[in-house]
């Protein structure tokens, strides 16, 4: 199963320690802010994937099952519905 790094963009401080250990999949914005690669990480680079997630100091990383592939979309889930109001 391959794997994606996501960023939670309210926890993060931009201290960039994730760029500085993942250089390959992560660099920093012009505030310090990571801009993660979107493509699944390979096995190769799993394990260090997961020890920068685990050292982020404000946990803002998270590791996420990839996409398929199959024209799924965004990878973000199925879509959700919509909530409307019906006159009653």
């Amino acid at each position: 199963m391959s794997v994606q790094i996501d960023v939670d963009p309210i926890r993060c401080e931009a201290h960039g320690l994730c760029a500085e250990l993942l250089p390959e999949r992560i660099t920093l914005d012009e505030w310090g802010y990571p801009l993660i690669d979107p493509t699944p990480i390979p096995a190769s680079l799993e394990a260090l994937a997961r020890r920068t997630i685990n050292a982020c100091p404000t946990l803002a990383l998270r590791l996420r099952a990839a996409a398929s592939g199959n024209g799924g979309g965004d990878g973000a889930g199925p879509p959700r519905p919509s909530r409307t109001r019906t006159a009653g």
